[in-house]
């Protein structure tokens, strides 16, 4: 019996209550550690009952580590066997704890609410991490790839744990750093969640790849331009992030004072202060080394690199054509190399921004993820030929064969 269940908290329009874990200390991943009621102005629309909790689960050491997230339960009876469940992987909110989105909300709170609203009317459960250290003290490990993927996928068994009306079939769904961190969770789940969870496969949209190797070129006065202000925060972050997964590298050494001062911002500013104050900063100017030294052994590839092989399970990647919040062509060049790989992926392209590819992709990934629960293997495929904002074969390689010679053959 789940603590949710021994205090009754299926009264309809409940909130879910607060808990405390009584018993000695338990690291286990997805274990809960308490929970309180969810502030009713952060209810995804369609919720019959909301919670926030902590749970143990994985850090950048390996190390158990508390993290925090929400957990969202529709109006109604539960189907038989329980509430589906879709992990929902945020997009940059910030790195510091009065960041985290259930706290604070979403960055973007109506694109966000309105997509997850979607989700929630099919009759899903939503389970939401914060990631690592947002709603804790400490910083995220920003684009720390697997550790995203733990806390992804024990946020799963943190919501079980919660409320036993969730199955443990589930899907992982993501945008931008969420993409990200869905596609690479869907490389792990199966791994991380273990026999107690049944993973289906993996919607991402927004997806940004190979940003180690673009981050990798940037050195004292190059770029010489300014960057838009949200890449130039995306990179203090990323800077940020690895210095608290990878402290050995003496991140700050490669900044001068301005960019050490920029560097403890990007610690404890959420994403649009961070954004406004550092628009118009030249992000070259703050180094005092390359970067690509940062990259022995391939470390900015094992940190945020997203894999290209080992998916055991259907995943869908929507990218769209006007995105300029990522690098687009680069994710299309991923694509090809999942293709080339064998990889089960369905990558669908859109005539719409970064922002929009969310609401532009649920024609395709509302079917996908209905046939992944019902035990249906959607054909993979790349784009569709002819379709409204594809890309044909022949123009998503040569766009994905320019990007690869510009990055190299970099991949993980």
């Amino acid at each position: 019996m789940t603590a949710c269940t021994a205090l009754g908290i299926a009264v309809a329009g409940a909130v879910l209550p607060a808990t405390t874990a009584s018993a000695a200390p338990d690291a286990t991943p997805g274990t809960v550690v308490s929970s309180t009621p969810l502030a009713s102005n952060l209810w995804i629309p369609g919720t019959g009952q909301a919670g926030r909790v902590t749970y143990w689960s994985t850090g950048p050491d390996g190390a158990p580590v508390q993290t925090t997230g929400a957990v969202y339960v529709p109006k109604g009876a539960p189907p038989a066997g329980g509430w589906p469940v879709l992990s929902w992987a945020h997009g940059t909110v910030g790195l510091a704890p009065d960041c985290a989105p259930s706290v604070a909300g979403p960055a973007a709170r109506d694109r966000d609410m309105d997509y997850l609203g979607t989700w929630m009317s099919k009759g899903y459960a939503i389970v939401a991490t914060d990631y690592a250290f947002v709603g804790n003290p400490g910083v995220m490990p920003y684009l720390d790839g697997k550790v995203e993927a733990h806390n992804v996928v024990d946020m799963v068994k943190a919501g079980r744990n919660l409320d036993s009306s969730l199955s443990n079939k589930w899907v992982v769904i993501g945008q931008s750093q969420g993409g990200g961190a869905a596609i690479t969770t869907a490389r792990y789940a199966t791994e991380f969640g273990g026999p107690g969870l049944d993973y289906r496969g993996a919607v991402g949209t927004g997806v940004p790849a190979y940003i180690e190797s673009i981050v990798a070129t940037f050195a004292p006065g190059f770029p010489p331009v300014a960057l838009p202000a949200g890449m130039t925060a995306y990179g203090m972050y990323i800077l940020a992030g690895l210095n608290v997964s990878h402290p050995e590298l003496n991140v700050p050494s490669y900044l001068n004072a301005t960019g050490k001062q920029w560097l403890q911002k990007a610690s404890t500013m959420c994403l649009e202060p961070f954004e406004n104050e550092i628009k118009g900063t030249v992000l070259s100017s703050l180094l005092t080394k390359p970067l690509s030294s940062l990259n022995a052994n391939g470390l900015l590839s094992s940190y945020m690199g997203v894999p290209e092989s080992g998916y055991d399970k259907p995943f869908l990647i929507g990218q769209g054509l006007k995105d300029t919040d990522i690098v687009m062509p680069a994710t299309l060049l991923f694509g090809t190399r999942l293709v080339a790989n064998h990889q089960p992926v369905t990558f669908k392209t859109y005539p719409t921004d970064h922002s929009g590819t969310m609401a532009a992709s649920l024609p395709d990934s509302v079917p996908f993820v209905q046939k992944l629960f019902a035990g249906q293997t959607p054909a993979p495929g790349f784009g569709s030929a002819g379709g409204s904002g594809s890309v044909s074969g022949s123009a998503g390689t040569a766009s994905a064969g320019a990007v690869g010679t510009l990055l190299g053959s970099s991949g993980s």
